[in-house]
């Protein structure tokens, strides 16, 4: 069963769903919409599924076509609603996508021992931080919500792989 959820083709799917929801959130909604326009969520889900894959390179697989199909579906579901987007979170989201499987790679080895990857937890749980404060004008509820969250996996939750 976790060979079957945890591989690209889901992963793309899900992507694809969840850029449409994100969309709708957008539109219909304002706190929901808020939550998943901010960066925090999608590092939470970025290390979720680099951590519950089977390997280093099965992470970054999983990875991006999970990013890829979130952009395609949140950018065609906004310019046919006639949504308001800029060409400047277009390309920041598309960098972080691209660059999503080399942080896959660093956040599956957050489950292993030693100094390193306790400071590669560090630095995931500081850019979810800083990522609400310094690209998104400020920290939130929710935001502290999603950090928790966030800590609880990286530092408590154990992972059988």
């Amino acid at each position: 069963m976790k060979r079957r959820i945890w591989n690209p083709l889901v992963m793309f799917v899900v992507g694809l769903v969840l850029g449409v929801i994100s969309r709708l959130l957008d539109i219909y909604t304002q706190n929901l919409g808020n939550i998943f326009s901010q960066m925090a969520i999608w590092i939470l889900f970025g290390v979720v599924i680099s951590i519950y894959s089977e390997t280093k390179k099965k992470a970054m697989l999983n990875i991006l076509p999970f990013c890829m199909g979130m952009l395609i579906t949140y950018y065609v579901a906004a310019i046919l609603t006639d949504g308001v987007y800029s060409s400047i979170f277009i390309t920041g989201w598309t960098v972080f996508a691209l660059l999503s499987p080399v942080m896959a790679y660093f956040t599956w080895m957050t489950k292993e021992k030693g100094l390193f990857p306790w400071l590669i937890r560090c630095g995931i749980v500081a850019c979810s931080f800083f990522s609400s404060i310094v690209i998104f004008d400020g920290f939130r509820w929710y935001d502290v919500v999603i950090n928790v969250v966030l800590i609880y996996i990286l530092f408590f939750k154990k992972i059988e792989r």
